[in-house]
């Protein structure tokens, strides 16, 4: 029964990346967190660092949430729901935007998307900045991190080792 459960919210959250999976943060942080249960908001949290930090996909978070909530199975249940969905949405939305080449809806519909996707990963760059009570510390690391993202060329990988350096001496 929790791998039905777990594999139509994911398989439902599948439709709402836009942007990737870092855009669905916050719903399934409510969900997994607030509404069932299943983890407490920092491991959610740690989770979602050991997501980012390895190689691949932002779709890993997905992965370690079904391990955590169902072991193995959950794993491979969370993972294919948040995929396959999404997988063959993009197939033929691709179609269709291949064959509306030259319409100008087109056109509108991809800048109108735009400020979807910035708000929906904005959304979850907040929720990962609160894991519980908002922590000064967490913020300041966020901002720092945005700050440099945005006023410089460097990789995010160092961004991301400078974040993880900076929580560990701060948390």
């Amino acid at each position: 029964m929790i791998l039905l459960e777990l594999g139509l919210f994911f398989a439902v959250l599948s439709f709402l990346t836009f942007g990737g999976v870092t855009s669905v943060i916050p719903e399934m942080q409510r969900y997994i967190v607030d509404v069932r249960g299943w983890t407490t908001a920092t491991d959610f949290m740690q989770l979602f660092a050991v997501a980012q930090a390895a190689p691949g996909p932002n779709v890993l978070i997905s992965s370690l949430l079904g391990w955590r909530v169902a072991g193995f199975a959950g794993s491979i249940v969370a993972l294919a729901a948040i995929c396959v969905p999404a997988g063959i949405l993009a197939v033929a939305v691709a179609r269709l935007l291949e064959r509306f080449h030259d319409s100008p809806w087109r056109a509108a519909i991809q800048r109108a998307l735009a400020p979807l996707v910035v708000g929906l990963v904005a959304a979850g760059g907040y929720v990962i900045a609160t894991p519980g009570a908002p922590d000064w510390r967490l913020w300041g690391i966020a901002l720092g991190t945005a700050a440099a993202s945005l006023s410089s060329r460097l990789n995010p990988l160092w961004l991301m080792a400078a974040g993880g350096v900076a929580g560990g001496f701060l948390l």
